[in-house]
């Protein structure tokens, strides 16, 4: 297939697909007009790519069509539509044409700017194909936030996405980094936001769907990804809908017991606070772009995994995001829920975020930053820190003399909070010296860390030098 090139147009891409005489198949759009087939049909050539356009607005042509959901504009509606007008395409085509065609069905489901303005404006956009004529299916489906102000530019945004996306499942398969980066051709993040990729089939066997994650956030193509311990690729708008959040975040070198414990007895305090059972508020732990980095810029993609795999060995859904600052978290949690959210914490942690300095790229300060943060329903949650010979808490945790009165404010207010169920004989583990003990053979540090963690460290030689 035709290599790509940089600094394609769009048209030049629909083109370049539709020249390409081994790709043929289905157009399935709902929502936001015909705009990704538009293109096709525009560059000419399209009778030798489209073998069918269909567009099921209607609910109940679309259930005859697809079968019935319960949200049509959702993750399962598109994987309904990709799986039949594939399997349609096989069964109709093969026959005559399989030995030189790529098949391939691309379909989204949207919801566009409505009259009013009034409805959350994303969707979600698949491609399910064959790399090679005769080959099993492969298949990458993305979830978009659409920025731009009126419906017209929505949809434009929403064509000239689909185009990239058909685009580079035939041209970039084997680099899947430079496919996601392709993603935003002719584009910006000021129109588009793509916060889930899942990638899988033949073509997609050896790729780690948490590594492409890693990518959208590391390539700016999204704020915030998120997957489960099973390494599902989550939506982290339908994880957080309607739902309380604790949020811890941490470097997880390794996940040591008292990681666990923050969660844990943070949980449950949060849980008797707000009146809700815990098994309705979601746990996440978080990590973040820039302690990923640690300063040197680059990402260690297998140190990235060693976290990865211990978290999911304890059990919890993983944020990656691009939220150094607490008051961009909070940002993100209260725009995806309008339920109480608690930020779990170490007590060495409030040194950073009552350092003045850490906010010089605000107008307002500290001052702006505490109000973006504890806005609405968010708090934190406080876990003690053993400093040589003292007791770290809320209650006597020491700030700069003209902050004092901002914290005694935050405090009083309920913003901050001391956990208090917390184990004591956690308080002396410190991640550093339990990732010493690991890479240098020392005895005993299992004791310092969940079992499943240990583990996995032992039976993968997580950091072990």
């Amino acid at each position: 297939m035709t290599k790509v090139t940089e600094s394609l147009s769009t048209m030049e891409k629909a083109l370049e697909v539709n020249l390409d005489s081994r790709i043929y198949g289905t157009f399935a759009e709902i929502g936001a007009g015909q705009e990704v087939v538009r293109w096709f049909f525009q560059a000419g050539g399209s009778a030798g790519t489209i073998a069918k356009s269909i567009s099921a607005y209607d609910m109940i042509v679309s259930d005859s069509i697809y079968g019935k959901c319960q949200r049509y504009v959702g993750q399962q509606r598109l994987q309904d539509m990709l799986d039949y007008e594939y399997d349609l395409n096989i069964k109709r085509l093969e026959y005559g044409r399989g030995d030189s065609t790529c098949f391939f069905s691309f379909a989204d489901t949207v919801s566009a700017r409505n009259f009013s303005g009034t409805n959350k404006c994303h969707g979600w956009l698949g491609v399910k194909f064959q790399s090679r004529p005769g080959d099993d299916f492969s298949q990458i489906i993305i979830h978009v936030n659409l920025k731009d102000k009126t419906n017209g530019l929505q949809q434009e945004a929403l064509g000239i996405v689909g185009v990239n996306l058909i685009h580079a499942a035939f041209n970039l398969a084997h680099r899947p980094e430079n496919l996601l980066e392709s993603l935003l051709d002719n584009l910006s993040r000021d129109r588009i936001e793509i916060d889930m990729v899942e990638f899988k089939g033949i073509e997609f066997r050896r790729v780690d769907n948490r590594l492409m994650l890693l990518n959208l956030v590391k390539l700016g193509l999204s704020d915030a990804a998120m997957f489960g311990p099973d390494k599902s690729v989550l939506l982290p708008s339908s994880v957080f809908y309607k739902k309380s959040v604790v949020v811890e975040r941490g470097s997880f070198r390794p996940v040591c017991n008292v990681n666990i414990d923050i969660m844990e007895t943070a949980l449950e305090q949060f849980s008797e606070d707000i009146g809700v059972d815990k098994d309705e508020i979601v746990p996440i732990m978080e990590i973040t772009m820039n302690n990923l980095m640690q300063g040197s810029g680059s990402i260690d993609l297998h140190d990235f995994l060693a976290r990865a795999d211990m978290l999911a060995a304890s059990g919890y859904k993983v944020l990656i995001s691009d939220y150094k600052e607490y008051y961009k978290l909070g940002h993100y949690l209260r725009m995806n829920t309008n339920r109480p959210v608690a930020v779990a914490m170490g007590a060495a942690s409030l040194m950073e975020l009552f350092n003045v300095d850490y906010y010089n790229d605000l107008e307002g300060g500290i001052l702006e930053a505490m109000g973006r943060l504890f806005k609405n329903q968010v708090g934190l949650y406080v876990y003690p820190w053993q400093y040589k010979d003292e007791l770290i808490t809320v209650e006597n945790f020491k700030v700069d003399s003209d902050l004092q009165m901002l914290f005694d404010y935050v405090k009083v207010h309920g913003k901050v909070k001391d956990i208090k169920s917390y184990n004591p004989d956690y308080l002396r583990i410190y991640s550093r010296k339990v990732l010493k003990k690991i890479a240098t053979g020392q005895e005993g540090w299992e004791n310092d860390v969940p079992e499943a963690v240990a583990e996995v460290i032992k039976e993968r030689k997580y950091f072990i030098n």
